[in-house]
């Protein structure tokens, strides 16, 4: 069977949302304001999501909703009335992790698709089919798993139970995401949506008969980061992750920017595109992917566990250090005059040369010409964080373009 996979882009907010159906998302995964794994995403409200979940239809694209914690006794009865709110806005899927709530949401709302987080640790055929057998349309696969494994789960379940995985981002140091550190460490539990990620932090050897000595651990001169992973991207790799029988194609990154993650969709569409149209256009085009999923900001890259256990040259790195190789400026709303409407992020000024991107590929350079606050203020520049402008640019920008500046 011939798939045609699914491009599944995250969002953090309706203006993410908006600009990862313009950028070429098949499906968005957003999380409300509670039982999520994201707590401090901005996440969205019960109207936020039900404007979205309309955006998102009328561009044929799908949404689904994550309320994938490990839920305790207390969390039972708000994860009925969660799910009873989110009957009424019909999202396209729920990704759930415990058993417990996908058996409320079984009975609350079952006309809504039911998707395995890979929370649950998905690493076998036989998982895959006990899923299948309690109503589950999709199961997310470990991260741990490589492609051969998945093109045996594949030949192991059932044709219309679909295999979503992860493809690019953030790479978890614990076992599918299931991280004890936060909770230890500060009291903030990973599991019930409210990680510290400390995995990020920089940390010390200490002998167990010499406490108070801390002996660094050094890869260079900013020493390591040992529980730290590089990002995972497999745009180098589109073939063999339809060959093994993925569905849905996911990037991580429900705390990203807009930037981000119109870069990283525009990418990775645009090479699934190439791919299915011509193998051999995908290959000439692959000089042009890696150029624009490096303008994105993200640590170094590893292709995870896809090709077996990665050793510590291909997973753990030598800096916490991202790049950023552009700033975001804004989103381009509507235009009034000759001026387009924004909502500033980064501070730029009246003559400057920055870039419009647009979903179809292209990257313009344009001078900013003119800044006018919403009093009709002229401005030299653009200091203030959300601060709504219009701006007239020297080139034509439309709807939904990003405006970013490329960093020296």
């Amino acid at each position: 069977m011939k798939r045609h996979p699914e491009l599944l882009i995250p969002a953090s907010s309706l203006e993410v949302l908006k600009t990862a159906v313009m950028f070429g998302a098949d499906a968005v995964y957003i999380g409300g304001e509670a039982f999520g794994l994201r707590a401090k995403a901005k996440n969205f409200s019960m109207d936020d999501m039900k404007e979205g979940i309309q955006f998102a239809h009328a561009h044929d694209v799908k949404v689904y909703v994550t309320a994938n914690i490990l839920a305790h006794n207390a969390d039972l009865a708000g994860v009925r009335a969660y799910f009873e709110e989110l009957k009424t806005i019909q999202p396209d899927g729920l990704i759930i992790a415990d058993p417990g709530v996908f058996e409320i949401a079984k009975e609350v709302c079952p006309e809504i698709e039911r998707h395995i987080s890979t929370q649950a640790n998905n690493t076998n055929y036989g998982t895959y089919n006990f899923w299948y057998k309690q109503g589950a349309t999709r199961v997310v696969s470990a991260r741990e798993l490589s492609l051969e494994e998945i093109k045996e789960l594949r030949q192991n379940i059932p044709e219309d139970l679909e295999i979503e995985t992860f493809v690019h981002g953030a790479m978890c140091i614990s076992y599918s995401g299931r991280c004890l550190l936060s909770n230890y460490f500060t009291g903030r539990d990973a599991n019930q949506g409210a990680c510290t990620h400390p995995c990020r932090w920089k940390y010390a050897v200490v002998e167990e008969t010499r406490p108070g000595e801390y002996m660094p651990v050094y890869e260079n001169e900013r020493g390591t980061y040992i529980f730290n992973s590089k990002d995972l991207c497999m745009i180098e790799h589109i073939p063999e992750l339809i060959d093994a029988g993925v569905d849905s194609l996911k990037i991580e990154g429900r705390m990203k920017t807009a930037l981000y993650v119109a870069t990283v969709a525009r990418t990775y569409r645009k090479a699934i595109d190439d791919y299915q149209k011509d193998p051999e256009l995908y290959q000439q085009n692959m000089p042009w992917y890696l150029d624009q999923i490096s303008n994105c900001t993200y640590r170094q890259f590893t292709t995870g566990f896809f090709f077996g256990k990665p050793d510590e040259a291909s997973q753990i790195y030598d800096s916490n250090t991202y790049v950023k190789e552009y700033t975001y400026l804004g989103i381009v709303g509507e235009q009034k005059e000759g001026l387009c409407k924004i909502e500033q992020r980064n501070k730029f000024s009246v003559g400057e040369t920055i870039e419009i991107m647009k979903p179809n590929g292209e990257n313009i350079k344009t001078e900013v010409l003119r800044i006018v606050t919403e009093d009709g203020q002229e401005q030299d520049s653009a200091p203030h964080p959300k601060q709504v402008l219009y701006v007239q640019l020297s080139e034509q920008a439309d709807c939904y373009d990003i405006l970013r500046r490329q960093e020296a």
